[in-house]
């Protein structure tokens, strides 16, 4: 898919590949990408618990959120909190 790269993220990409932690531009877009689907998927969330909060649902008590945080952890699963 070809595209034109504006040359401010032109200067973003070049400096995330000058500091090594990137072999191509193919990984520094794959990775930023990544990070915003991450991000979009945190925003959903915690726009879904507002939303919750707001009808009336008093939500998960902390004990039990920390609990089900660590349990995700210990299991690999932690993207689906």
């Amino acid at each position: 898919m070809p595209f034109v790269v504006p040359a401010d993220v032109e200067i973003l990409v070049a400096n995330r590949l000058a500091s090594g932690a990137y072999n191509s531009s193919d990984e520094v877009l794959r990775s930023a990408m990544n990070a915003l689907t991450e991000v979009d998927a945190d925003l959903e969330a915690v726009l879904l618990a507002v939303r919750e909060l707001q009808s009336g649902d008093q939500g998960t008590p902390l004990i039990d959120a920390v609990q089900q945080v660590r349990d995700a952890r210990k299991h690999g699963t932690g993207n689906d909190l």
